[in-house]
């Protein structure tokens, strides 16, 4: 399945101007229109991430939701949780799905970034100092779809733009 676009499998992520999206396991910021717009895109929906993604929610798995979560430590699992040892085993469990997102960390972005059909991204505004980025996008490779500019409020510290992309097929 190397480097096949997949027609299920999106991604979803808020990434800043200097590509960061975490820092010690954590968000480096609080929008509270992005988390809602995760909440309404991918309810219903299941979501693909790592160990540490799933490690780092505050409440386990997410409700309304399939949670695969894939991780390296055989025999490991999750309440509520499927678990996969590989990206293959992942894909396996969400071939039948409308739509998958797979929501992060960064390994497993760099992973599925190739694959993605479509790309749910939140762009914040600022730059951060992190330890987790996501991969360079090439957006030669995408058609925008959609995008919606938001300014900073009361709610949400930074600026931040809502933008979908449709992978091209070549």
């Amino acid at each position: 399945m190397k480097n096949e676009i997949i027609r299920n499998i999106s991604i979803i992520v808020a990434i800043a101007e200097n590509n960061a999206i975490g820092k010690d396991n954590r968000l480096l910021w609080h929008l509270s229109e992005d988390l809602k717009r995760f909440k309404r895109i991918t309810s219903g929906h299941s979501l693909i991430m790592g160990r540490n993604t799933y490690l780092s929610l505050p409440g386990g798995a997410l409700p309304n939701r399939k949670n695969i979560v894939i991780s390296n430590i055989r025999n490991e699992s999750f309440p509520d949780c499927l678990m996969a040892y590989s990206i293959d085993e992942s894909l396996k469990l969400s071939e039948k799905e409308p739509e998958c997102f797979v929501i992060g960390g960064g390994m497993i972005y760099r992973q599925f970034l190739p694959l993605a059909a479509r790309l749910y991204l939140t762009r914040v505004h600022h730059t951060f100092e992190a330890d987790t980025y996501f991969p360079e996008i090439d957006f030669s490779e995408w058609i925008e779809l959609d995008s919606e500019y938001c300014n900073a409020d009361n709610r949400n510290e930074f600026a931040h733009t809502f933008t979908i992309y449709k992978k091209k097929i070549i």
